[in-house]
């Protein structure tokens, strides 16, 4: 499980470098980022959906959702609550590594549920990362000149995501229970990240009908490469 999560660590992180490298030369457009971003928001959304609800609900047992979600959900109000508070660069950096954390650990956890849904949520999260990339670099570039510098800061930011699957290890050989406690924190996090994260700053930019297609152009792409896999 671990090599497993490990590996599949290595796509988005790449996404990333590639769209902080792509932001920092090609300076894409707000349309653009906006494309990307609903596009992600369907893919995220039907990772969620497709693969982490099914498990929590037929865990059989109301109490590790209730626990998980709980807590997952004062986890990203506090986040909310600190972004608030954490004003420029440093207050971004500081959010996008909280994140990565969070999304490591849930990619962990996916592998131990199963690899067809490690694989999937990679695929998610691989969308979700290029955006954190192309986003940071963005917020970057207004405050430090030197492009290289640029990509080396995203890309030691970047091993928190592989650090977060590690820390997934001993979920693994807890109880099934505990499992779809933290399955159910999880799934807190991706949404949170789709309707507070992705969309809201979709939605930042002129609305075009072509560009809000894309966020159910991602949830159906998902959903074909979940159903062709099974």
């Amino acid at each position: 499980m671990m090599i497993g999560a490990l590996t599949y660590t290595l796509v988005p992180m790449g996404a990333a470098m590639a769209g902080a490298v792509a932001a920092t030369l090609l300076k894409p457009s707000i349309v653009t980022v906006s494309a990307i971003q609903h596009f992600a928001a369907g893919v995220i959304f039907a990772a969620a959906a497709g693969e982490i609800l099914p498990d929590v609900m037929h865990e059989g047992s109301p109490w590790p959702t209730i626990i998980g979600g709980a807590v997952g959900v004062m986890a990203m109000l506090l986040i909310k609550q600190m972004e608030a508070f954490a004003k420029g660069s440093i207050g971004l950096l500081t959010m996008v590594g909280i994140d990565l954390v969070i999304d490591g650990l849930v990619l962990g956890i996916g592998f131990a549920m199963g690899t067809s849904t490690g694989i999937l949520l990679s695929i998610a999260l691989t969308l979700e990362v290029l955006f954190l990339g192309l986003t940071v670099a963005n917020e970057l570039i207004k405050v430090i000149s030197s492009r290289f510098k640029i990509v080396s800061i995203i890309a030691g930011l970047l091993f928190l995501l592989p650090l977060g699957a590690v820390l997934a290890v001993p979920v693994a050989a807890l109880p099934k229970p505990v499992i779809t406690t933290f399955m159910a924190f999880g799934l807190i996090a991706l949404l949170y990240l789709v309707t507070e994260e992705l969309l809201v700053e979709a939605h930042e930019t002129p609305d075009k009908p072509w560009v809000t297609a894309l966020f159910f152009t991602g949830f159906l792409i998902l959903l074909v490469i979940e159903e062709v896999a099974v």
